[in-house]
């Protein structure tokens, strides 16, 4: 490719204004209404859901929460881009891509409570775990596509991260080999200003993220990340081209972190209530909709609608969640390998004995509580 189609472009990729007026562009199709008419109701059952989960956090029944509110069209775009035969990486952050994915919202929040690494079966949702530590995850879903590719698959991979994910090394090893290689993966950062509380101006001096992409050799695209036609037309852009042999494209969302790093942080410390203020009025959810109503897509009816449909499931989600969990202690042993191990059996045996052991303790020892209070029944 010649070095001016890797180039983004000056500014971020447009199609719905902040008012909600949309702007046809020269070369990304504008996606159909009822395309984002869906989209919206993606967006709205994934801010009830960071809603829910913020209350959640308060009243002790997730551990940690890292909200994605504002960034939702990221989210839901990343996910309504895939093909049922591709697969999603996403961070801790992704809660809502996770569930538009498809997976279980129960499942997905489990991670957050602390009952497993991934609450959700990957393979059955085509969605890898939940990586916390920053990029690990874009390895991941490079060795994965280059798999996918060898097994002559038609998988293309969306890995997603944030700004701070660029600053690790691991994201500099995945972008070069998937360009080398030539891979069928979209990289999608996730700009939203802070990683934690360094600011994006002290991470990197690059025009922007998506610059990135040309040094690496492959396409980098700048798109509203508050936009979700914006983000449709450009991440589907990447996708086609990428399941066409087009290889890797990294694509720049810029969005805004409208809430702390997570409940454990204050962001307050770092960045100032005016800074967050311009940011509410470019809410992706109210550009959507304004956009909607003014095509006559979207009556109040219907939106209501989208909301009660979004409450129906942010309380199946408080109800299970609150609902306290049962210890398996065999499973530590079932979800290891995909073959157990010689070693794994031998510790799943011994643990198994012991529990059996202790069964049968409490047992005789309640047996023997029992004759003894009879005893002493009859002796009065």
């Amino acid at each position: 490719m010649h070095a001016d189609d890797l180039m983004p472009g000056d500014t971020p990729l447009r199609l719905i204004d902040e008012q909600g007026s949309g702007h046809p562009h020269e070369h990304y199709a504008f996606p159909s209404t009822e395309v984002l008419r869906d989209g919206y109701g993606r967006l709205v059952l994934g801010r009830r859901l960071n809603d829910q989960a913020d209350a959640l956090v308060r009243q002790g029944r997730l551990a940690v929460y890292p909200s994605s509110h504002g960034q939702e069209a990221c989210e839901v775009a990343a996910a309504m881009v895939l093909d049922e035969g591709d697969w999603l990486f996403p961070t801790y952050r992704d809660s809502v891509a996770v569930v538009s994915r498809g997976v279980d919202p129960f499942e997905a929040f489990l991670l957050l409570r602390g009952d497993w690494h991934s609450g959700y079966d990957p393979k059955q949702y085509r969605v890898a775990p939940q990586a916390t530590p920053l990029a690990t995850q874009l390895l991941h879903a490079v060795g994965f596509a280059h798999a996918a590719r060898l097994r002559g698959e038609d998988t293309v991979v969306v890995a997603v991260c944030g700004d701070g994910a660029t600053s690790e090394g691991d994201f500099h090893e995945a972008l070069n080999f998937a360009a080398v290689f030539h891979l069928p993966v979209v990289f999608l950062v996730q700009n939203n200003g802070y990683a934690i509380s360094v600011p994006l101006s002290r991470q990197t001096a690059a025009p922007s993220l998506a610059h990135k992409g040309v040094g690496y050799g492959m396409r980098g695209r700048l798109v509203d990340g508050n936009d979700l036609a914006a983000l449709l037309a450009v991440l589907g852009e990447a996708v086609a081209e990428a399941r066409e042999g087009g290889g890797p494209t990294l694509v720049e969302a810029i969005t805004y972190r409208m809430k702390s790093h997570t409940n454990a942080d204050d962001a307050t410390r770092y960045r100032s209530s005016a800074e967050v203020e311009p940011w509410i009025a470019r809410d992706p959810l109210l550009r959507l909709r304004t956009w909607l109503q003014a095509q006559g897509a979207l009556t109040d009816e219907a939106d209501a609608g989208f909301r009660a449909d979004a409450e129906r499931v942010a309380l199946d989600l408080r109800t299970r969640i609150m609902a306290d969990a049962e210890p398996q202690p065999l499973d530590l042993f079932a979800y290891v390998y995909a073959e157990q191990t010689p070693q794994l059996r031998e510790q799943e045996e011994l643990l198994a004995a012991e529990l059996a052991a202790e069964s049968a303790s409490r047992t005789a020892s309640a047996s023997r509580t029992v004759s003894t209070a009879r005893a002493e029944e009859v002796a009065r």
